[in-house]
């Protein structure tokens, strides 16, 4: 479980904050300051000369925590977009997995003040080299070990060059690493993100990806198949499976105004998957980061239900749907109008909900 020794080359050259520069005198109280708080707290220092020269004390470093205390569930390095306020991105997802019990490290691939469905906003976004960065950073202290890599929202095409490029780092280290990937590209027919995302999700991610979680859009640019039916929909996940993901989950397909999720394992390679729907009742409200959510939900109990893709779907939308309706309760007994504007989910308030669901929408199969 240890991680690899060997230096991974990513070609970046240092960043200007980690420039070592010449020291000043004036500096000096501004670097007493940065001591370790234990100093400053009057607490028991090594003897040591060096660590008193130093400034820092004789401790070993702290043990890795994969390793000293493994995680019984999974441990996930999830690389979304984060807002100080509001949830979504990986608002959403890090709570969920961890009150399904999983370790959680994040990577904010931009970090808002808010969601960009407010009048405003302010923040920044993280390019391909600062990812390299913070990857480097863990893998020189050996903390690289993760059973799930979760990725969402990617705005340009060198950050996503440097995910697929996290993807084999994290191989090397641990080659049963699942990844799961929602592919962020749009809803409705529009486009969120640069056309050229397109191309590199299908022709890059798809094929090492382990799960793919794409909408009705989604999965039509990554196929380019037009999905008008369900049997569409089935062959769209066949498509999918054959250039690599052994699981397909598209998490809301609208046919005739009806909403389906339709799910698909293909457990051996090569042969037929075993297929899925569940009918999902229409809510009327838009609510920010849902999709956000289903993904860490297929994660958290697919994971639980390795073999199972059906029971992990319908404990993942009775989670969603649970949170849904306290929103929209929520918001209705404050007296707002939940059809006027979109809607930060009540993911605190409904983790009761989450670490227990209540199964009420059952999955069919597919003959």
């Amino acid at each position: 479980m240890g991680a690899s020794s060997q230096p991974w080359k990513w070609g970046c050259s240092p960043p200007l904050f980690h420039q070592r520069q010449p020291f000043r005198r004036d500096e000096t109280k501004q670097r007493l300051m940065l001591l370790p708080r234990r100093l400053h707290l009057g607490l028991r220092t090594s003897p040591s000369s060096s660590a008193r020269s130093s400034g820092r004390s004789a401790m070993s470093p702290p043990p890795i925590l994969s390793l000293a205390l493994p995680s019984d569930t999974g441990r996930v390095l999830s690389i979304q977009s984060h807002t100080v306020h509001g949830y979504v991105g990986n608002k959403s997802a890090v709570f969920p997995l961890q009150l399904l019990g999983y370790d959680v490290d994040s990577i904010n691939s931009v970090q808002f003040s808010n969601h960009t469905g407010y009048p405003t906003f302010k923040g920044h976004v993280l390019n391909g080299q600062q990812l390299c960065y913070l990857i480097e950073g863990l893998s020189a202290n050996n903390l690289l070990y993760y059973t799930h890599l979760l990725t969402g929202y990617i705005g340009s095409v060198s950050f996503l060059e440097t995910v697929l490029q996290v993807v084999e780092r994290l191989r090397v280290v641990n080659p049963g690493l699942l990844y799961v990937c929602d592919p962020v590209m749009g809803d409705e027919g529009k486009l969120y993100v640069s056309p050229d995302l397109v191309s590199v999700y299908r022709e890059k991610v798809v094929p090492v990806a382990s799960m793919l979680t794409p909408n009705h859009f989604e999965i039509e640019l990554l196929t380019g198949l037009r999905i008008t039916s369900e049997s569409d929909g089935l062959k769209a996940c066949n498509m999918l499976h054959a250039a690599g993901p052994s699981k397909v989950v598209i998490t809301s397909l609208i046919i005739k105004e009806k909403v389906f999720l339709i799910g698909s394992h293909q457990k051996v390679k090569g042969q037929s998957p075993q297929q899925f729907k569940i009918v999902i009742p229409k809510i009327p409200a838009y609510f920010t980061g849902c999709g956000d959510l289903m993904t860490a939900l297929l994660l958290g109990w697919s994971n639980k239900y390795p073999d199972n893709l059906e029971k992990a779907s319908e404990l993942a939308v009775s989670n969603l749907q649970a949170v849904l309706q306290r929103t929209l309760a929520d918001y209705t007994a404050a007296g707002f109008d939940p059809q006027s504007s979109s809607l930060e989910i009540r993911l605190v308030q409904s983790q009761d909900d989450i670490r227990n669901p209540e199964i009420k929408l059952k999955a069919e199969s597919y003959t």
